[in-house]
């Protein structure tokens, strides 16, 4: 793979927001921040490619760390054959506000004149400014939709009072950032310091 990255960043908040942690089973509970993967997803809901991706490096968390019980309706197929819905208890974040980095990666080089990862960058960039999407972007569940999702604010700053750290969170559910398989990747002891988490590699 091409390592030299292209920039890009973005700002989201919302009222809600779910990053589940893949432990906590039939009631799950959010991680404190948002995964890698979920990051990514925001940033395809905006665009996508074949031939390049986006890779989050890190997220400034911008505002207090606040959990609280939600429930909701599943009918999905994870319920047991010939039932009906059944309430589906969780423990979400409130008033979410992020700040996210990352970079442009591809597969390969640029070659023929074509550079995927600058048109991928610019495509980015010129959709998100106008606000337009490819898909509704989402907070980890596709109901929580965003308040904001838009350029990085100036009246928006980290949250340098959260310190903490995550013993073990998901990066990735697939082998490659793009029509990968299913093989899941955690990373350990996540640190957040001073509202600022960086995603290993």
């Amino acid at each position: 793979m091409v390592e030299k990255g292209y920039p890009v960043s973005f700002e989201i908040a919302g009222p809600a927001a779910m990053f589940t942690r893949p432990d906590t089973g039939s009631s799950p509970v959010s991680y404190p921040a948002p995964t890698k993967s979920a990051l990514k997803s925001m940033f395809e809901c905006v665009v996508m490619s074949k031939e390049a991706y986006f890779e989050p490096k890190k997220v400034e968390i911008c505002s207090p760390i606040v959990f609280h019980k939600y429930s909701t309706n599943y009918g999905g197929p994870l319920r047991k054959s010939g039932t009906g819905n059944f309430q589906l208890f969780a423990t979400v974040l409130e008033n979410v506000c992020y700040k996210a980095y990352g970079i442009i990666k591809a597969y390969q080089a640029p070659h023929s004149g074509n550079n995927p990862q600058h048109k991928l960058q610019e495509v980015f960039l010129r959709r998100i400014e106008s606000g337009q999407f490819h898909t509704t972007v989402f907070l980890g569940w596709k109901e929580f939709t965003p308040s904001y999702f838009g350029p990085l604010r100036k009246n928006t700053s980290v949250d340098s009072s959260i310190n903490l750290i995550i013993p073990s969170m998901l990066s990735t559910m697939y082998s490659r950032p793009t029509e990968g398989s299913l093989s899941p990747v955690f990373i350990q002891n996540v640190e957040i310091r001073k509202g600022v988490m960086f995603y290993a590699q």
